[in-house]
């Protein structure tokens, strides 16, 4: 996948591209721009009092990367049907990491619109899947990658214990925020009140929050200084969002964020095209700050 085969190179079409991998009989999809490559399994190395999602570590092409076993994160205990597992080797957040699934399937294309949001799931599935896909007559689980990372490195966003100066002009200031990761929601929420910001809208995906800008923003009820958007969301994606936001004559002024997963330098671009403000890659939360401070409180 390194040439980019598939993936989808326009910006706010609101299509997604997906990976379909099986892990017992569930089917699971992680977004294509997240992957690397797939192979075969190889031997891993075992790593003391490691967490117990992470089964071991191997080396490829240069660099060391930890082997986490999606059976035992998502709690499924179903055998496997196929005679080899795969490794899908993804990156995000700024980390490369190996996922072990069952079998790979195929690559789906679809909108943002058909994905949606997740119901009352069994299995206990539901922290870790951001949204349903029915394709073929059968549900496609979209898997929340960032929260199984978060579950093995929760100091990973390195906030644990972080104090602000005060500004109170960043108490004056009103954010909307869109994304549909509730441990994310949560976490912002944390950081933004503690950073000082008191006036915070959360929506669950793109669709919700352009509907609220249309409706209360566009014609002068609410005001809004900032949106920050996640990339990934059901229904309308972040990148979607942002291009309708600038390409309103009203609303265009508006500084927008992309904080996403998906930030890296070779999809950086994708962003600047929707007429981004900033970017940045989850969970960089200290770096958050530092930018809407610098897109509207020092102003």
């Amino acid at each position: 996948m390194e040439n980019k085969h598939g993936i989808l190179l326009d910006s706010g079409t609101n299509e997604v591209e997906f990976l379909e991998f099986l892990v017992g009989a569930t089917s699971f999809g992680i977004n294509v721009l997240k992957v690397r490559e797939i192979i075969n399994p190889v031997g891993l190395t075992k790593i003391p009092h490691s967490h117990t999602y992470i089964e071991g570590i191997i080396e490829l092409r240069g660099e060391v990367l930890p082997v986490i076993s999606l059976r035992k994160a998502l709690s499924i205990e179903e055998e496997s049907t196929f005679p080899e597992d795969k490794f899908i080797v993804s990156e995000f957040n700024g980390i490369k990491v190996i996922l072990r699934v069952d079998h790979v399937t195929q690559i789906h294309r679809l909108s943002w619109s058909q994905m949606e949001k997740p119901a009352s799931l069994n299995q206990g599935l539901e922290d870790h899947v951001t949204g349903v896909i029915k394709q073929q007559g059968k549900m496609i689980l979209l898997v929340d990658v960032e929260k199984i990372i978060y579950d093995i490195y929760p100091n990973i966003d390195g906030m644990q214990g972080r104090t602000y100066s005060i500004n109170p002009a960043r108490s004056e200031k009103v954010i909307v925020i869109a994304e549909d990761s509730p441990m994310l929601r949560k976490l912002l929420q944390e950081t933004l009140v503690t950073a000082g910001f008191e006036h915070l809208s959360f929506f669950e995906n793109g669709k919700e929050a352009w509907e609220f800008f249309e409706e209360k923003v566009k014609s002068g009820e609410r005001k809004v200084d900032l949106l920050i958007t996640d990339i990934e969301m059901p229904q309308m994606d972040g990148h979607h969002l942002t291009k309708k936001l600038k390409e309103d004559g009203t609303l265009s002024s508006i500084p927008v964020v992309i904080f996403s997963s998906l930030i890296t330098d070779h999809l950086r671009h994708k962003g600047e095209l929707v007429g981004a403000d900033a970017q940045i890659s989850k969970p960089q939360l200290t770096r958050l700050i530092e930018l809407m401070d610098e897109l509207i409180v020092a102003k």
